[in-house]
């Protein structure tokens, strides 16, 4: 790892484990910075050091409370902007508002490009993010936008479980597909689809699988899990027709609702996800898995900082 003692590392208050990581990778510590909130909801931040002409990185999902998570780190923008920070640079592993990037129906908003319009006008100079719910987000932005990927530290976690093995990668829905070939092509396995054309819970005893996973472990992939009603919909389903076991991994644990319950009690045999969103005790149980994404972002920041390309993150197949 280069020397990054000129960085400017804070953290807001969605992910502090998360930030702790980054930080600890990058080998500096978190900056000073006081975030309070009053009793009617508003936010006050104090930046405790000088941040003039420096490189800056806030780490801060979007996550639950997801408006509130947001407005701070709004906030941290404009505080280091009449700061006189060099740059401002979002880290933002989980980016919300991701699935609202299109209108569905008529006089719908498209939110995802509102949060982009808010970030860029409050002074943001770049936004660093993970696992998009799609690519095409990062095209809402007039500024630099560098998207990591998980799959690569999701799929090394697989292979040191031997889960790479006699596998099938399985699409819930057919929205899914061309992330489940990637980390199929990454675990040299063949893929499936679970034949869900709707939006209502699913019946196992008349819904298909397209592609053969009788007597194989299989592995339902997706980018997210919010109720958790996709994924234990997909793993009934493939064990009604003939898996031996069924994984679920996915990037961002959103887990809103009753999705621990559902999940806990579900035909799957481990839940494996990410530290994008910092999970309470509450929600974790015993077949959860959390693999940490500090490594990605640890070095992605580094390479920002030393002005060199990220590319050497990206596995060089085409598809990914």
């Amino acid at each position: 790892m280069q020397d990054n003692a000129g960085m400017k590392l804070f953290a807001l208050n969605s992910n502090p484990e998360l930030a702790n990581k980054i930080a600890e990778g990058l080998g500096v510590e978190l900056s000073d910075t006081t975030v309070h909130h009053f009793s009617d909801g508003e936010i006050q931040i104090n930046i405790d050091q000088s941040v003039r002409g420096k490189d800056v990185y806030v780490i801060q999902s979007i996550s639950d409370p997801v408006n509130e998570n947001f407005m701070e780190l709004m906030v941290m923008i404009d505080a280091l902007r009449r700061a006189s920070a060099g740059t401002i640079n979002c880290v933002i592993p989980y980016y919300g508002y991701a699935r609202a990037d299109h209108k569905t129906r008529p006089r719908e908003p498209i939110t995802a490009k509102l949060i982009a319009n808010f970030l860029t006008l409050a002074g943001a100079n770049r936004v660093i993010t993970l696992d998009l719910h799609a690519g095409q987000l990062q095209g809402f932005f007039n500024i630099p936008v560098d998207h990591l990927l998980a799959i690569y530290e999701q799929a090394d976690y697989l292979k040191s479980k031997n889960l790479d093995k006699n596998v099938v990668v399985v699409a819930p829905d057919h929205s899914g597909v061309k992330n489940v070939r990637n980390l199929a092509e990454l675990l040299k396995a063949p893929i499936a689809i679970v034949d869900k054309r709707d939006k209502n819970r699913i019946d196992p005893e008349t819904t298909s699988v397209i592609g053969d996973v009788e007597g194989h472990k299989c592995i339902v992939f997706d980018d997210l899990i919010d109720t958790g009603a996709k994924m234990v919909d997909a793993a009934a389903v493939l064990k009604q027709a003939g898996a031996t076991e069924v994984y679920g991994v996915a990037t961002h644990p959103i887990f809103s609702g009753n999705a621990v319950e559902e999940l806990k009690n579900s035909e799957l045999k481990e839940v494996i996800v990410t530290d994008t969103i910092q999970i309470p005790a509450e929600k974790q149980f015993d077949k959860l898995s959390v693999v940490s994404v500090a490594p990605i972002f640890s070095k992605a920041l580094s390479l920002i900082y030393h002005n060199q390309s990220v590319d050497s993150l990206f596995n060089k197949n085409d598809n990914i």
